[in-house]
């Protein structure tokens, strides 16, 4: 696919791993639809974008809600033919903590936005993808999940975000099996540390040591290295049921 044809819906578009990739594809001539709880920076990232992009403040644990917003973004764009998952939370905490073992309702609500949230705007968006017009291979769209390298190697506090990671690993294969006969290919991006609002929050020897632990190149990842790895998905058709590590072959301590 070329980037000046993607019709994109980019969930957590408004900052971070998001926002770079809706930068990326509005320089190269493609259209962006940002999905995003944060309504202020949601329209002001949209604005500072210019006329290929709108923001649609969204929930995406909310089926309804979703389902109405990716058809007004369809509609907005004339057509989608691309989904970026970036929307996600940490939900740090200790299964048995200071102050007694983790209440579930945080367990569950780091599922339900990290995973569930993903499976809720992938399958709404491929419901519309399916009814487009084949392209090369046959193929009508690109969906593509984030995870992370604590997927993997999930560190003491991260039960619940360990798990929500692992699970978009585990459903990436699946996905792109069954949505294979529409022509829909399903790929996932598993980051490492990245330069993010939350890193750039913290003392500069955190950030330090944060850079050192990661073997080359030894600093943090830059967002726009994830939306060069988008774009690399995007333009070749044959990556599919796929997750990429991006992460300077880093490997996560147990804290």
């Amino acid at each position: 696919m070329q980037l000046n044809q993607a019709r994109a819906i980019i969930t957590g578009g408004a900052s971070g791993l998001g926002h770079a990739v809706a930068q990326h594809l509005v320089a190269h001539g493609g259209q962006v639809a940002l999905f995003d709880v944060n309504e202020d920076k949601g329209h002001a990232t949209a604005k500072a974008l210019g006329d290929a992009a709108r923001f649609f403040r969204t929930d995406v644990t909310s089926e309804d809600g979703v389902a109405l917003n990716v058809a007004a973004a369809h509609a907005s764009m004339g057509g989608l033919n691309v989904l970026v998952n970036c929307a996600g939370i940490l939900g740090a905490g200790r299964v048995l903590g200071k102050q007694g073992a983790m209440p579930l309702a945080n367990f569950s609500g780091t599922v339900m936005v990290n995973l569930v949230g993903s499976f809720n705007v992938a399958k709404a968006a491929a419901a519309l993808m399916q009814d487009n017009a084949a392209g090369e291979d046959g193929e009508r769209g690109v969906i593509i999940h984030t995870a992370s390298v604590a997927a993997y190697e999930g560190q003491i506090g991260q039960a619940a975000y360990s798990a929500s990671k692992g699970g978009v690993v585990g459903m990436t294969l699946p996905m792109a099996r069954e949505l294979a006969r529409f022509g829909i290919r399903v790929n996932t991006i598993a980051p490492g540390i990245f330069w993010t609002p939350m890193v750039d929050g913290m003392p500069e020897a955190v950030q330090q040591s944060l850079s050192a632990s990661i073997p080359f190149p030894s600093r943090l990842g830059q967002p726009n290295e994830y939306a060069d790895t988008v774009a690399f998905i995007l333009g070749n058709r044959y990556i599919n049921g796929e997750t990429i590590r991006l992460d300077g072959a880093v490997r996560l301590q147990p804290k």
